[in-house]
């Protein structure tokens, strides 16, 4: 006999009993011809759990912020622009850039001015 262990070190919790609403009913679940349970034998439990859940962070998202997001890939798309405005200022910072406001340009900066109605100059003969 194999005996199987979770890799989990904590105590598996105890299963619960079938409710009575279930407990007239036959389970008819046949397995298929196909399948030979003499090759069904010797599965691992969580044999892949690492391997599945390298690199992957679940977070809950409040629900004003999820209201932002449509799905999952919005989400992640949003949160590489962060990172990539996050790198960039932290890049500028590093490398001695002054961390002001950018000021306007000095043509900005000025008033326009409004062309008013002078008398044009006839051209000077010399």
């Amino acid at each position: 006999m194999i005996a199987s262990e979770s890799s989990a070190r904590a105590r598996q919790p105890v299963s619960k009993l079938m409710s009575t609403k279930n407990a007239g009913k036959e389970i008819t679940d046949e397995l298929r011809p196909e399948y030979d349970l003499s090759k069904l034998t010797g599965g691992v439990r969580g044999k892949y759990y690492k391997r599945a859940t390298a690199g992957t962070t679940l977070v809950l998202l409040e629900p004003d912020v999820a209201e932002a997001f449509p799905d999952g890939r919005t989400v992640n798309e949003v949160l590489r622009a962060v990172v990539k405005v996050a790198r960039k200022q932290a890049d500028a910072i590093a490398s001695g850039l002054p961390n002001k406001p950018m000021q306007p340009t000095r043509s900005a900066a000025k008033p326009r001015r409004v062309p008013s109605a002078r008398k044009k100059r006839s051209p000077r003969r010399g």
